[in-house]
């Protein structure tokens, strides 16, 4: 199929080392993963297992929020895996706090991340594309342990995107920047693109082929792994769906056109 063609960084050459162009009717498994628990819970609510995923056949990812009996459910894909999002079991009188290890579908460190999506309609849930550690917080050193990197975050629906960087954990160590709200220009055909140069030098962020953010530090020198997510208001706060929820006309989606990622070209 035709694709679009990427909005890279013109102050650099850079080789693709990694795509989904989503083609086809069916999610490549040996690529992404659905993300169902949050750090040690046993299943995350609102996580969708397995469902609310379609391709549409015109080379799109389809992450739907759809209702079930009553509570709310849509799609966490990742690349790769948190150790903490892994609960344990019983091991003799013991919890050992992680389980069995899993396989990434892709993990890389710098270059340039790129997804271009169209963000949903509808109150009451949000979406993100983002980068994760899988170690991240197990040391005071986030060169060595990583850096959550939120290249893009979308609450409202108002046109306002942030970018947002979180490290030493989520506990009493934790920190972050971010970039505070940027407002999106409109589009023809309401698509927008979302970039991210990681480089020894820092991150810096794009909306539209627009330079829109960076920070220096810290940052990561480890591998991380992608993620395309969703998750429905209210759950965190106990097992009940945020009141806009309800008032939602489904469907609604978190339309992916594609993810892309290269390197830089020395």
């Amino acid at each position: 199929m035709n694709h679009v063609k990427s909005l890279l960084p013109k102050a650099k050459k850079w080789k693709m080392v990694w795509n989904d162009e989503f083609d086809g009717n069916t999610l490549d498994r040996t690529k992404w993963n659905f993300r169902t628990h949050l750090m040690q819970q046993k299943h995350s609510p609102p996580f969708a297992d397995e469902g609310g995923v379609t391709l549409d056949g015109h080379s799109n990812l389809l992450l739907e929020l759809y209702e079930k009996d009553g509570h709310f459910y849509s799609p966490h894909l990742q690349t790769g895996e948190n150790y903490m999002d892994r609960p344990g079991k019983a091991y003799g009188k013991f919890t050992w706090p992680i389980g069995e290890f899993s396989k990434p579908g892709f993990m890389h460190k710098y270059g340039y991340y790129e997804i271009r999506c169209k963000l949903p309609e509808q109150s009451g849930w949000w979406a993100a594309f983002w980068l994760q550690s899988p170690i991240i917080g197990s040391t005071p050193d986030p060169t060595r342990s990583g850096v959550e990197v939120d290249i893009m975050e979308n609450f409202t629906r108002d046109g306002i995107v942030s970018h947002n960087n979180h490290w030493n954990g989520y506990g009493a160590n934790h920190q972050h920047a971010g970039s505070g709200n940027r407002k999106l220009k409109d589009t023809a055909d309401g698509f927008h693109v979302f970039g991210l140069d990681w480089s020894n030098n820092g991150y810096t962020y794009y909306i539209d082929g627009e330079k829109s953010w960076h920070i220096d530090s810290p940052v990561s020198d480890c591998e991380q792994f992608i993620l395309v997510s969703t998750e429905c208001n209210g759950y965190r706060n106990g097992n009940t769906p945020a009141e806009e929820l309800r008032k939602a006309n489904l469907p609604d989606y978190f339309i992916i056109d594609y993810v892309r990622v290269f390197d830089e070209l020395k």
